[in-house]
């Protein structure tokens, strides 16, 4: 049995290949890189910054469905690499699947980070793959071209509020985007009004 390592989520970064979210093991001075589009990127950061929305959005909405249908995310797992893809999976119990024979499905990195996230559940990444896609996380640190989405140095609880509000901004803008595809144009409106808000500083109470 390949032995999995527990990782925290150290940053996500925007480089000229595009975003990457980098997974650090615990207690590790290596990180490692998985590439990744701009509305995962989005749905990472919410994650992160345990944003909630009036109306779901795509994975809150399957967190609802699991929930709802007895089951519990327990963990997730990047396992492997194969071809240059990382492959990832969802391990849940309940529903009728007893905790020694969990259910497992096959998923997409980016999908098993904001999932784990949403459910608080820990990440694990394959000592293979850290061998693999492992590299020094001093490469990300102050690199030309590279723009965090929060500060490398310490570990996600420690962010700043500076990171917070990053966090805040892109949540919302995210929302926005929604709600004008939907044509929801007075929700738009009052999104719009809370982005202004945040960059002024004022608090945006219960918009």
């Amino acid at each position: 049995m390949q032995k999995m390592i527990e990782v925290e989520i150290w940053t996500i970064i925007r480089t000229e290949q595009g975003n990457a979210v980098l997974l650090r093991p615990l207690q590790s001075e290596l990180s490692v890189p998985i590439f990744i589009g701009i509305s995962e990127s989005q749905a990472i950061l919410i994650g992160l910054g345990g944003m909630s929305f009036p109306r779901p959005l795509t994975h809150d909405l399957l967190i609802d469905l699991i929930h709802r249908v007895g089951l519990k995310l327990i963990r997730t797992e990047v396992y492997d690499i194969k071809d240059n893809t990382f492959l990832a999976r969802l391990h849940l119990n309940g529903g009728g699947y007893p905790p020694d024979s969990p259910l497992i499905l096959d998923s997409r990195p980016s999908d098993a980070i904001a999932l784990a996230l949403r459910c608080k559940c820990p990440i694990f990444v394959a000592q293979k793959v850290v061998t693999i896609a492992g590299v020094p996380v001093d490469i990300f640190i102050n690199a030309p071209g590279e723009n965090p989405a929060f500060p490398s140095e310490g570990k996600f609880e420690e962010r700043s509020e500076s990171s917070e509000k990053n966090l805040r901004r892109l949540a919302l803008q995210t929302e926005l985007e929604g709600a004008v595809a939907n044509e929801e144009y007075e929700r738009a409106a009052k999104l719009r009004d809370a982005l202004i808000l945040l960059d002024n500083d004022t608090d945006l109470g219960d918009r």
